[in-house]
């Protein structure tokens, strides 16, 4: 599929399911159908992206308090120390809600950058109008990763060079672990440091070649029939899921 059809399907669709109402249920099991769909059309593998969509964790823990914030109806109370928390249906319904919307909408960005090369997707979201500051920040995130990957892989090699190597079998390079914890804080700062450094020649470098903001690159042909058919028919089938959940849960 056309890079820019795939960017506006799966911006719809995160905007779908953060707009559905809290506790649409049904709505929720058919969004989950249609990105498992996906899934194993894309040929990537159900696991391979659900392993991944884990990355979600993080933004269901913070909101695990509305558990015990939101809502009337007693489920339990507890006692911790000083504290009594009280958990509420309505609140539980919230939190449930809330991770299922995040992790839906984790496993639509995963499939869209796991098929999509990175200068494909910058291209796509130059084409559908995001502004070029934006498009420029997320290039060089992208591509100054590899940067700092180096960097901390130079330093990875001249501490192994300059580490001792115990003659005994099965013992560690090294000193204690207060010793391991401050080395390990200065080769974070060298590498802050360094990267910081090799930025500046980078930019330099591409403001030598011309650089303005923007990367050229070659224009993309316009979307056939086919694609337009594609984008037009999940759009309607996204909006028509928003629309119940709305209608019927709202």
């Amino acid at each position: 599929m056309d890079g820019r059809a795939k960017f506006l399907l799966t911006v719809a669709f995160i905007l779908t399911v953060s707009l559905t109402p809290m506790a649409a249920w049904p709505i929720y099991i058919l969004l989950f159908a249609l990105v498992l769909s996906v899934e194993i059309l894309s040929a990537l593998g159900i696991w391979y992206v659900l392993k991944r969509a884990l990355l979600a964790l993080p933004f269901m823990l913070a909101a695990f308090p509305v558990i015990f914030t939101v809502g009337q109806t007693t489920l339990f109370s507890f006692s911790l120390g000083a504290w009594t928390l009280t958990a509420h249906s309505e609140g539980l319904e919230r939190f449930i809600s809330i991770a299922v919307k995040s992790w839906l909408s984790v496993q639509a960005a995963i499939l869209m950058a796991a098929s999509t090369p990175f200068p494909e997707l910058l291209q796509a979201m130059r084409a559908v109008g995001i502004p070029r500051l934006l498009v420029s920040m997320f290039g060089m995130m992208w591509r100054y990763s590899f940067v700092l990957v180096d960097e901390a892989l130079r330093l990875m090699r001249a501490r192994a060079a300059r580490s001792g190597q115990s003659s005994q079998a099965g013992a560690k390079a090294g000193g204690s672990v207060l010793w391991r914890a401050r080395l390990t804080g200065g080769m974070a700062g060298s590498l802050f440091l360094r990267a910081f450094e090799r930025s500046d020649r980078i930019y330099v470098a591409m403001l030598s070649r011309g650089y303005d903001g923007e990367v050229r690159s070659v224009p993309l042909p316009p979307m056939t029939s086919a694609t337009w058919a594609e984008l037009l028919a999940g759009l309607a089938c996204l909006g028509l899921l928003l629309f119940s959940g709305i209608l019927f849960w709202g």
